[in-house]
């Protein structure tokens, strides 16, 4: 049976086999599953106009979806499906024919900071002309924001609207992103020594060298908290940061009983660093969902800078720790970054 809304309040219908409910309002496999029983109906309260993904579990704890859910795309749970709790708004960008694209440029090397073979893809904006300067942005889990955020695509978007000006995009893969995000200090030599001068050593024989003023980091998540992270302390390369749900429950080092990156009782480490010492040499654009469990520590980020007279944007989306809601929020920092 489909899902039914009223109001704010959502009533889930288990299917037949369903054990238990997860996704958003546990914040997927962070929390302790809902207990349910087949039939009988689970109502939740979310916030108006919501995007809110789930799953069922079996008694054998294997997710099945349910198969009156609406299609999404979430790569860390196939079982995924979703269900609008009033009209779950798209930013205006995405609306309209898809634009001229521009030039895609691969970048494959030996790593020396992180062993193995990196991999990163420099674009370059349609109608990029040798020697025009450009604002450049260093993006973790780059095949996700390339393929998934069509980031890329939501800057052209906004340039053929006359809303933003033309940006290069470094989409850089990660290799074991818990390992290389989560407050890492070898971080920076691997995207200084390794990444910048492939990228911008290129770009100045075009006759276009960046400006630290025009080089941001760009990230979700932990690739968020990594992109703050650095840009905060690294004001000689880095000005500009995005960060979608980042994971501010972190500490150098903090690890749970089972060896994984705590990012759940790790404690607000960059938050109290940023307010000892405010980095006002950012523009930052900060957003979070309100499904999920960083939104009062993004929150409380935002606070800081705010306090801290950083130069910010911060804002929050009805849904949860998923790329639905990170497609919404890039589009808006495009437009806090690159527009006006």
């Amino acid at each position: 049976m489909p899902a039914r809304t009223v109001g704010r309040q959502v009533t889930l219908i288990p299917p037949a086999g369903a054990a238990a409910l997860i996704g958003d309002p546990t914040d997927w496999d962070r929390r302790p599953a809902l207990a349910v029983q087949p039939g009988e109906p689970v109502t939740l309260t979310v916030p108006a106009g919501a995007w809110l993904e789930y799953a069922w579990l079996d008694a054998a704890g294997q997710p099945f979806p349910d198969p009156e859910g609406l299609p999404t795309v979430n790569p860390w749970f196939s079982a995924a499906r979703a269900v609008q709790v009033g009209e779950w708004a798209e930013h205006p960008l995405w609306r309209g024919p898809a634009p001229e694209m521009g030039t895609v440029h691969r970048l494959a090397w030996d790593g020396v900071v992180f062993a193995g073979r990196r991999r990163a893809t420099l674009y370059l904006p349609r109608g990029y002309q040798p020697g025009q300067a450009l604002p450049v942005y260093y993006v973790q889990d780059g095949v996700a924001f390339y393929r998934i955020g069509r980031l890329a695509e939501a800057m052209e978007r906004a340039v053929a609207a006359r809303q933003a000006r033309p940006a290069a995009f470094v989409f850089v893969e990660p290799n074991d992103r818990n390992a290389e995000y989560y407050l890492n200090p070898d971080y920076l030599p691997f995207l200084r020594d390794e990444v910048i001068p492939r990228v911008e050593g290129e770009l100045a024989e075009w006759g276009a060298p960046v400006q630290a003023s025009e080089r941001g980091l760009w990230g979700t998540s932990l690739g968020g908290l990594i992109s703050l992270y650095l840009g905060s302390q690294q004001p000689e390369l880095f000005h500009r940061v995005v960060s979608h749900s980042g994971a501010f429950i972190a500490r150098p080092g903090a690890r749970t009983p089972e060896g994984k990156v705590d990012v759940l009782d790790a404690g607000e480490w960059l938050r109290e660093r940023l307010e000892a010492a405010p980095p006002r040499h950012l523009r930052v654009s900060l957003d979070t969902g309100l499904l999920e469990w960083l939104t009062a520590p993004n929150r409380r980020m935002a606070a800081a800078l705010a306090d801290g007279g950083v130069q910010h944007s911060y804002r929050e989306l009805p849904a949860g720790h998923n790329w639905v809601t990170w497609r919404q929020a890039l589009a808006w920092a495009v437009l806090d970054q690159l527009g006006g």
